[in-house]
């Protein structure tokens, strides 16, 4: 092997572990990225010239490098669409990134809802998952998450439970007046109930006693809310009647009609009110409405139905899936977030901005839900930290200094080498 040999051996150790040390040094300049996965160098022997059949080393190069895809540290923010994937697996994006169009992947789960309401990352590429329909319908496949633009839909009101106590000396008034009905009874609640578009409508109940521990009922809106009926004149709805024993347990109840044809919304709406547990119908009469001596008073009051809600919050399950909370009280299930794995993760190329996409090598993303196959499950509100050991880092550091001063000792060597042969023509 000649000197000049020698010389291009320390030259490409030199080379060689410069570029090592930038791996470290990209590394360490990391280690506050979320998500961020460190890499290793790898070097490579070189093959020189032949002495004696024997090939000789030609010095060293970087091969490449290794992507870590080791855990790193959760920790929690409380942010709701900070996501930490607990276990292997990567989300998905979609959008243009750096002027190329298509999927990217990534660990870094900092997600926010953009302002058409679709769940984005930093860079505004959207999170891909399977959409929910409200019958609980998942999407064949998946695609962006427009969270923000969900409304919770309007739902009729069907029932009403009324828990009561009815003074049981009560006297009974006149026959009731739909037209003056609080002089023609001897108690009154109120309610509100929604049609089916969602508008809200107060309800009044008058209870009046008809002696001998029978009580009617008669449930009056204003007739101003009713298809036909007159503003300020109220309305029958619903009536019916009850009935208890001497010892004031509720022994029958019945509802003679229930019929509200509200303004633009479905006509005819039934409500089926109840008035708990009475004897008839096997109960013991006593856990709902009772006619006990002392002032008749409403005990509990149990609707279903409500108007449209606009959504407020998300929450996001270990299985990716999303709730979503509306202001009208309502929590639906809109969608699920994806994840997807590699045949071989090595094989993804880095994109920047914590991105990977696809290559031959690392096979085409394979997608499902968190918690199947080899994907994890995971934390909402919480974010994957850096894998970036730093302490490990700066020890590799300092190898690779020592490694590229030995070499260009060895560069130096060569040098005075070659300049004592050069003195040899003097």
């Amino acid at each position: 092997m000649s000197i000049t040999d020698s010389l291009y051996i320390g030259v490409s150790g030199l080379t060689a572990n410069g570029d090592a040390i930038s791996v470290v040094g990209d590394n360490i300049a990391n280690a506050s990225t979320i998500g961020f996965k460190s890499e290793r160098a790898e070097f490579s022997d070189l093959l020189g010239g032949e002495i004696n059949g024997s090939r000789l080393g030609g010095g060293v190069m970087m091969g490449g490098t290794e992507t870590m895809f080791t855990q790193g540290t959760i920790q929690q923010t409380g942010n709701p669409l900070d996501l930490a994937i607990n276990g292997g697996g990567m989300f998905e994006v979609n959008g243009n990134h750096n002027g190329m169009t298509g999927s990217f992947y990534t660990r870094d789960g900092q997600f926010q809802l953009d302002n058409q309401g679709y769940i984005v990352n930093g860079q505004g590429l959207r999170l891909q998952g399977y959409t929910i329909s409200s019958a609980g319908v998942r999407s064949p496949a998946p695609g962006d998450l427009p969270m923000g633009a969900q409304q919770s839909p309007a739902v009729a009101t069907t029932s009403a439970k009324l828990t009561l106590n009815l003074d049981s000396g009560a006297v009974p008034p006149a026959a009731f007046d739909p037209a003056n009905p609080s002089a023609t009874s001897n108690y009154q609640t109120s309610m509100t109930v929604y049609d089916s578009l969602g508008a809200a409508h107060h309800v009044d109940v008058y209870m009046r006693s008809q002696g001998g521990g029978a009580w009617e009922w008669h449930a009056m809106v204003d007739g101003g809310d009713l298809t036909g009926g007159t503003k300020g004149t109220p309305t029958e709805i619903a009536s019916g009647t009850l009935n208890f024993t001497s010892a004031g347990a509720l022994q029958s109840q019945t509802t003679t009609a229930s019929s509200a044809s509200f303004l633009n919304a479905t006509p005819n709406q039934a409500i089926a009110f109840n008035f708990g547990d009475d004897i008839t119908s096997g109960g013991t009469g006593l856990a709902g409405t009772t006619q006990f001596a002392g002032t008749s008073t409403v005990n509990g009051l149990t609707i279903d139905g409500h108007g449209s809600g606009n959504l407020t919050d998300l929450s996001i399950a270990s299985n990716g899936t999303i709730t979503g909370v509306f202001d009208n009280g309502d929590r639906l299930v809109l969608g699920q977030v994806a994840l997807g794995q590699f045949a071989n993760e090595q094989g993804l190329t880095r994109q920047g901005d914590g991105l990977y996409s696809t290559t031959p090598a690392s096979g085409p993303a394979v997608i499902d839900q968190p918690g199947q196959g080899s994907r994890g499950s995971l934390s909402s509100g919480a974010l994957e930290s850096s894998n970036v050991d730093i302490g490990n880092e700066l020890v590799t550091l300092i190898a690779y200094q020592r490694a590229y001063e030995a070499n260009s000792k060895t560069v130096t060597t060569a040098d005075e080498m070659m300049q004592d042969v050069t003195n040899l023509k003097r």
